[in-house]
């Protein structure tokens, strides 16, 4: 810890992983920890606090906003106020307002999306070398990175594994525009040193991207030390899922990084923003009046590969929404048939 005369106390924790003075007043009581939520597992949340680590549950006011809106749960990088009881139990009983969150679009009648991670500073898109890129997966996870608030990066990995990484990285650059592209391999140490700069400021950074494409590699090299399981990729060239929750990493230097699980798909919460503009609402963007999408296509302020991005992203929504409404079907029938069985089992 660190106190300076006439200056304000700085916890030395919780600052090397972006602590800030504005919260200090969140955790007046005597009773309350300020603290950054590592890891949420079974409505288990590991916290990060001054005096070192708590397992905690959450605070039943806090379960109450959580039953009318998913999204106000604890998730990692969320910075918390954590109460402790006279039984030595912990709970979390609120979390600060967010910078920026990383949040996927879920399918749903009540979807508001998911919250991947919350206050990370560069929300960087994770993508391997080999196999070749694919331009289009690319887009919609720098969209999303966009989308955050967070400064977007591409990671491009498993560079000891090319012999063209320099040109791969400029098509990458080519499909993400104002995005700055880095390559990396975990095996060799190529690039790690210049994306740990990145994060000088103890910045947070967030990994975002499929499985197999290195991110929990590049947790171990940022760190310089096994803290995260690995796995080989598939021969199929397919990742397999080493990840299963979202886990903040405490960077030696200062700075953390947030290792999350392989995203099957990326749904963009804002990706209906330019369609809203156009004059028909059921408008199929094929050639209507008014489409607001046409026009941006012919101005060029759209591109091509871009809209059948979002094309292809719609497709995937309202096939995940067919199948919820299917199983929900299924649900109402089995539910209607056991009534039926009761009804007629009490008839004399």
């Amino acid at each position: 810890m660190r106190r300076s005369s006439g200056a304000p106390y700085i916890p030395g924790v919780l600052e090397r992983i972006g602590y800030e003075l504005d919260m200090a007043g969140w955790a007046a009581a005597a009773d309350a920890h300020l603290g950054r939520v590592v890891r949420v597992d079974r409505g288990l949340v590991s916290v990060l606090t001054e005096d070192g680590p708590l397992r905690t549950s959450i605070g039943g006011a806090l379960l109450g906003r959580m039953a009318q809106d998913p999204t106000e749960g604890p998730c990692t990088g969320d910075w918390c106020v954590v109460r402790g009881w006279p039984d030595n139990r912990f709970t979390v009983e609120r979390l600060l307002p967010r910078r920026t969150a990383v949040v996927r679009a879920t399918a749903g009648e009540q979807s508001r999306g998911q919250v991947l991670c919350a206050n990370v500073d560069v929300a960087a898109v994770v993508v391997a070398l080999h196999p070749m890129p694919v331009l289009a997966k690319v887009e919609r996870l720098v969209t999303l990175a966009w989308e955050s608030g967070a400064r977007p990066l591409v990671v491009l990995t498993k560079a000891d594994l090319v012999t063209d990484a320099a040109l791969l990285a400029e098509d990458v650059a080519d499909a993400a525009p104002g995005v700055e592209v880095v390559v990396v391999s975990a095996v060799t140490g190529e690039g790690v040193d210049a994306l740990r700069d990145r994060l000088d400021g103890r910045l947070t950074l967030a990994l975002l991207g499929a499985s197999g494409h290195g991110k929990s590699s590049l947790t171990n090299a940022l760190v310089g030390a096994e803290v995260l399981s690995t796995l080989e990729i598939r021969d199929d060239g397919r990742g397999r899922h080493t990840s299963v929750r979202r886990e903040l990493v405490p960077l030696p230097g200062g700075g953390a990084v947030v290792d999350t699980p392989g995203l099957r798909g990326v749904g963009l919460i804002d990706a209906e923003a330019l369609a809203a503009d156009c004059r028909f609402r059921d408008c199929a963007h094929q050639g209507e009046p008014g489409c607001a999408v046409a026009d941006a296509l012919a101005a060029g302020t759209l591109s091509v590969r871009r809209f059948e991005s979002w094309q292809h992203l719609q497709r995937e929504l309202r096939w995940i929404a067919s199948r919820t409404d299917a199983r929900l079907r299924a649900e109402r029938l089995k539910e209607w048939r056991r009534r039926s069985r009761d009804a007629g089992r009490s008839r004399p």
